[in-house]
């Protein structure tokens, strides 16, 4: 399933959406790069989880996927906030913490488009 920022056994991508005041050019810019992101959902228990996720930066929203059994896209399911912080890997120290709510916007074959170009995106497999 995609989710819009603002998540079938197989696929799907979720996008997150920041709160108002949309993500500024600066930081639109930086995020831009294939950067890695670790997301921040929460647990039944209201304890958090954290997973790093690929994604893909689509106006003010962030795309990102994952099959639907994993945690943190059930998590998902149940409570739609989310943060993200975004890290520079190449200046310690340096990140963008983002924050918003997620929504589920593709499932099945439109998902894997998603992921398949999150591949593209990272440098991985696209056909795999």
């Amino acid at each position: 399933m995609d989710l819009r920022v603002p998540v079938t056994v197989c696929s799907r991508t979720i996008a997150t959406m920041p709160p108002e005041p949309v993500i500024p050019d600066a930081i639109r810019t930086w995020i831009d790069a294939p950067r890695f992101a670790t997301i921040a959902t929460l647990n039944d228990d209201g304890s958090p989880h954290q997973a790093v996720v690929w994604y893909l930066v689509d106006g003010d929203t962030l795309l990102i996927n994952s099959r639907r059994e994993r945690r943190w896209p059930q998590n998902l399911e149940r409570d739609h906030r989310v943060t993200f912080a975004i890290h520079d890997h190449e200046r310690l120290g340096h990140w963008v913490g983002l924050r918003g709510t997620a929504q589920p916007v593709r499932t099945g074959d439109a998902s894997l488009v998603d992921i398949a170009a999150m591949a593209r995106r990272y440098g991985g497999d696209a056909a795999a």
